[in-house]
């Protein structure tokens, strides 16, 4: 009985810790995007740079071929009226954040970011845009 009762503490111990540890993770991976879209806001592509993974950084090179890409693909990121943060998922070991944007006309849009953990914190290593804009009401 008393091996029992211990098991079923420990099992809730484990449970709350796995629960407070996911629930760190979210907050520290909508922190990250929270901070792109802010120095986005400001006009901080620099600022915003920073915040996207070394393999994405290679791959862009400079802060302007990022400026351009961003600017050109995802005006709605660039210049937002409103960012609400959605489901944080798993898919194939990877982590996605389903992220909510209303650019400043009004239309949503449905974006995923797939994010990485470095030793620098959370970064951004994908976007990708999930469905046509639509209308709000």
């Amino acid at each position: 009985m008393r091996g029992a009762v211990l098991s079923a503490f420990f099992g809730m111990v484990l449970t709350f810790a796995t629960a407070f540890g996911a629930m760190a993770q979210q907050a520290d991976i909508e922190s990250t995007i929270t901070g792109q879209f802010d120095a986005f806001k400001a006009d901080d592509f620099e600022g915003a740079f920073a915040y996207a993974s070394p393999n994405l950084q290679m791959m862009f090179q400079s802060t302007e071929n990022f400026k351009r890409m961003v600017t050109t693909g995802y005006p709605m990121v660039w210049k937002h009226a409103e960012v609400r943060f959605l489901d944080l998922r798993e898919i194939a070991g990877a982590q996605w954040q389903k992220v909510q944007v209303t650019d400043l006309k009004g239309f949503t849009y449905l974006l995923d970011y797939q994010m990485v953990e470095t030793p620098e914190g959370w970064r951004i290593a994908a976007v990708q845009l999930l469905d046509a804009p639509s209308v709000s009401a």
